[in-house]
C-alpha cells in the first residue's frame, strides 16, 4: 500500500528516555509516519497502541537483522523519506587501559551500525532522487577530552563519513545533515554508567578512577537541555526543505564549538581543569 503526503520516517536508537524516542514523537507530530527501532520492542511499549508509528526490534551491529527490518518497512510504506541515525553508545575509561573489545562495540553501534542502515536505504533513496539521511554525532568530536576517547573517536569518524556523504549523495537527491548534540538530558548517563561497571578495575590510572566514573554521567548536570524541546528544534531543522548540512543545539553546543577554534594548549588547559586530569 502506498502512502502519501506522510514523509516516512526510520530512527534507530528510540528506546524510551533517549534522544531517539523524543524524535520519534515530534516527528510523529508533524505528521510523518516512524518507524521506531530499539533492540527490544519493550523499550518503546509506550508508542506501541500509537497508530502514527510502525516498531521494529532492531540490532544496527546485525546485517541481516538491518536487511530484515528494511524489507518490513518498503513492504509497508513502499518508501523512507528520511533515516536518523541516532543508536548510539557511550564507552568511558583511559584508552591505554580500554579492553579492545569495547573500543570495536562502540565503533561497531555508532560508525559501522550507521554505515549498514545507509548502504541499504541509499539504492532505494537513488531509485526515487529523493531522500533525507540524518547522522546524530556529539559535540565532543570538537574538543575531545580525556576518559571517552572511544566514544569521541567514533563520532568524529562519523562526522567525517557525513561530510563525505553530502557530496556523494548530493548528485542523486539526497540530502545528507550532521546533528551534533549538545548536553541532552537522557537515559545515556545510565546507561554509560551499567557499561562502565563491567570495566575492568583501572590499574595504570586508579588514582583518576573518580573522574573518569563522573565522566560517564557528564552530560547529565542540572543545565542539560531536555530531550523534548532538542528534539523539536532538530525536527523542525530536518524537515525543512533545504535542510542544513550541520545542525548543533543543546548544552554546550556553542562553547564547543568556540573550542574548535581555539589554540590547543587552551584547549588541554580547560579539558584538564574540567575532567580532572
Amino acid at each position: 500500500m502506498e502512502w502519501y503526503g506522510q514523509q516516512v520516517v526510520l530512527i534507530t536508537g528510540c528506546s524510551r528516555g533517549g534522544i531517539g524516542h523524543s524524535l520519534a514523537r515530534a516527528f510523529a507530530d508533524e505528521d510523518c509516519l516512524v518507524v521506531a527501532t530499539s533492540r527490544s520492542l519493550s523499550a518503546m511499549a509506550d508508542l506501541e497502541n500509537d497508530s502514527r508509528f510502525f516498531l521494529q526490534e532492531l540490532d544496527v551491529q546485525s546485517e541481516e537483522n538491518v536487511q530484515h527490518v528494511l524489507s518490513q518497512v518498503l513492504e509497508k510504506y513502499g518508501r523512507v523519506d528520511v533515516l536518523v541515525n541516532n543508536a548510539g553508545v557511550l564507552c568511558v575509561g583511559p584508552l591505554a587501559e580500554v579492553p579492545l573489545t569495547q573500543l570495536k562495540n562502540t565503533f561497531n553501534t555508532n560508525l559501522y551500525g550507521t554505515m549498514r542502515l545507509i548502504q541499504a536505504v541509499v539504492p532505494h533513496m537513488m531509485s526515487r532522487r529523493k531522500g533525507k539521511i540524518v547522522n546524530v554525532g556529539s559535540v565532543t568530536a570538537l574538543s575531545p577530552g580525556p576518559w571517552a576517547g572511544a566514544y569521541t573517536a567514533s563520532k568524529a569518524a562519523l562526522h567525517s563519513l557525513t561530510d563525505t556523504l553530502r557530496l556523494e549523495l548530493r548528485p542523486f537527491g539526497i540530502d545528507v545533515i550532521n546533528v551534533v548534540p549538545g548536553a541532552i538530558r537522557s537515559n545515556i548517563g545510565n546507561s554509560a554508567l551499567a557499561s562502565y561497571n563491567q570495566m575492568p578495575q583501572w590499574k595504570l590510572y586508579k588514582g583518576f578512577e573518580a573522574a573518569i566514573h563522573d565522566r560517564a554521567n557528564f552530560s547529565q548536570g542540572s543545565k542539560s537541555t531536555p530531550t523534548d524541546e532538542f528534539a523539536m528544534k532538530t525536527v523542525a531543522a530536518i524537515l525543512k526543505k533545504n535542510p542544513p548540512a550541520w545542525f548543533s543545539s543543546g548544552h554546550y553546543s556553542t562553547i564547543m564549538a568556540i573550542m574548535y577554534h581555539l589554540p590547543i594548549f587552551i584547549r588541554d588547559f580547560v579539558m584538564k581543569r574540567a575532567m580532572k586530569c
